[in-house]
């Protein structure tokens, strides 16, 4: 607990110094506050409306996490698809790299055609953010297994279902927590871009909404929330990876 503690010191000071600049800074250069607010009015912003931001930070975080548990089904199964069929290497792969190409904010427009400005709409936008790091990085962490064991695993009369589950998923596991652990991140955004083409709430549409009544402090208010959000996801997949791998450490 103390090595954690010290390991917290730094991070905890740069982040309070950031606070002093943005507080002091914005006071001693006179900034106009539906610029950039002072941070205590922020705060004061946040606290008053709470209630308001509590729900539709709810809001952000089921439609965060509902995309992202999705991204991981199908993206796992692309990858092992990618593994074990060479003609998926050779075209889904390729397909699903050459995907990225297209900014996804050309993408959610269709997103709201196809689905409306109901929740799936920014669940597919949620899914187009987060499916990609995790289907790439688990597909690599497929053709990272070492093929000696998988050989001797052969000789042993291993099965297909052996070969999965006790040499190429565990082989897998610290590639998928990579492209969890990103997706986690990126899942906040995707959430948070489909709000903003059409939604009635989430931290998307407070924000928008207070960013046209020139409420700077609201804006920042749900900012900060948003990178609080994305922070715990971050940590929530952190402590997963090493929860699950701690294996590899004994």
């Amino acid at each position: 607990m103390k090595r954690k503690v010290s390991a917290s010191i730094p991070v905890i000071v740069f982040v309070l110094l950031l606070a002093v600049i943005w507080e002091v800074g914005t006071s001693v250069f006179d900034v106009p506050h539906y610029i950039i607010p002072k941070l205590s009015d922020v705060f004061v912003s946040m606290w008053d409306n709470r209630a308001l931001l509590g729900k539709h930070w709810l809001v952000t975080l089921w439609e965060a996490l509902l995309g992202l548990g999705i991204s991981i089904v199908i993206g796992t199964l692309a990858a092992i698809w990618i593994d074990r069929s060479t003609l998926a290497r050779k075209t889904i792969y390729p397909l699903i790299v050459g995907s990225q190409t297209i900014p996804i904010i050309v993408l959610s427009p269709i997103m709201v055609m196809w689905f409306g400005y109901e929740i799936w709409s920014k669940i597919t936008v949620v899914i187009l953010f987060t499916f990609f790091s995790i289907a790439v990085n688990t597909a690599d962490g497929f053709r990272s297994a070492d093929p000696d064991i998988g050989a001797l695993m052969k000789t042993m009369g291993a099965s297909k279902r052996d070969l999965l589950l006790k040499w190429k998923l565990p082989s897998a596991l610290p590639g998928f927590f990579t492209g969890l652990k990103m997706a986690a991140a990126f899942s906040v955004g995707g959430a948070t871009l489909g709000e903003w083409l059409g939604g009635e709430n989430g931290l998307g549409v407070y924000t928008k909404r207070a960013s046209n009544m020139l409420r700077a402090d609201a804006v920042f208010s749900g900012v900060l929330l948003l990178s609080a959000m994305g922070i715990l996801l971050f940590l929530a997949a952190l402590w997963l990876e090493k929860a699950v791998l701690a294996y590899r450490r004994t």
